[in-house]
């Protein structure tokens, strides 16, 4: 009995520090940022928007339960100076970091960490810049691949992005897993197709392709979001697409010859 009450003081003990540590890192950080001339919204958990900002855009309702470790501090910066702003702040204050672009991250990790986190949400980031003429785009990391499609088809009819099928997936995490999509046997990944890129690492210094390396670049090409640092905007290779397609359907049973038919699909498909 009296090893069973020490046992559940010491729980109640460690519990009582681990939460006061969390206030405290959550007060330098926020303190760090008041002294700069931010504009873009801060929810803390006492803010009655903050529930509607987190759950906005979570997909995995596996990570939206009472059990999911919350973001002490969600910020929704609009401009890199902003979002360096947040990162040096945050390394001042020895909190960690998750970047959320769309919010499907298959394991949650673009929102939910064991330790005390501040979430950054890109989804004022998001702006899209196509130039026809040598058929590449700028893409920040907040848009969706939706809101790339919709842009690339207002200046072009014949010109896309292999990319995937859901528009709700946002741009950032999608490169940065690779990118599947439904011109994979003809382009390539996504990744595949990224010439360049705009990277902020842990000092806030931006890099892009020349100055980061080619290693560096290869590895934020696949090697999964919020690993090497954070992509603000992709550059990324317009490929060339029919301006009309035709889709049917063929139903095959394999007493029909169905193999075969797919044998000979996979000679034109490409």
């Amino acid at each position: 009995m009296t090893m069973s009450l020490l046992s559940y003081l010491s729980l109640l003990i460690f519990l009582s520090s681990l939460c006061a540590a969390s206030v405290d890192v959550q007060k330098k950080f926020l303190q760090c940022l008041s002294v700069s001339d931010q504009k873009f919204p801060i929810y803390t958990t006492n803010n009655k928007n903050y529930s509607s900002v987190l759950q906005f855009s979570i997909q995995n309702l596996r990570f939206n339960t009472t059990k999911t470790p919350k973001p002490l501090v969600i910020v929704t910066p609009v401009s890199e100076a902003e979002i360096q702003r947040v990162i040096l702040c945050a390394k001042e204050s020895s909190i960690h970091v998750r970047v959320r672009s769309g919010g499907h991250d298959y394991e949650g990790l673009s929102y939910v960490s064991e330790d005390p986190f501040v979430l950054i949400d890109l989804v004022g980031h998001r702006n899209i810049t196509i130039n026809v003429d040598d058929k590449t785009a700028w893409v920040e990391t907040g848009s969706t691949i939706g809101e790339l499609y919709y842009k690339i088809s207002k200046k072009s009819k014949t010109l896309g992005f292999p990319a995937g099928l859901c528009p709700t997936v946002g741009v950032g995490g999608h490169i940065s897993g690779g990118g599947t999509g439904v011109m994979l046997r003809k382009y390539g990944l996504a990744a595949d197709n990224v010439i360049d890129a705009r990277l902020m690492d842990a000092n806030g210094r931006i890099l892009d392709r020349k100055s980061m390396g080619e290693d560096l670049f290869w590895a934020i090409r696949g090697g999964g979001g919020n690993t090497f640092g954070l992509v603000l905007a992709w550059k990324i290779k317009l490929v060339d697409v029919p301006e009309k397609v035709i889709v049917f359907t063929i139903d095959k049973t394999l007493e029909q010859n169905a193999t075969k038919l797919v044998h000979k699909w996979q000679y034109v498909s490409s």
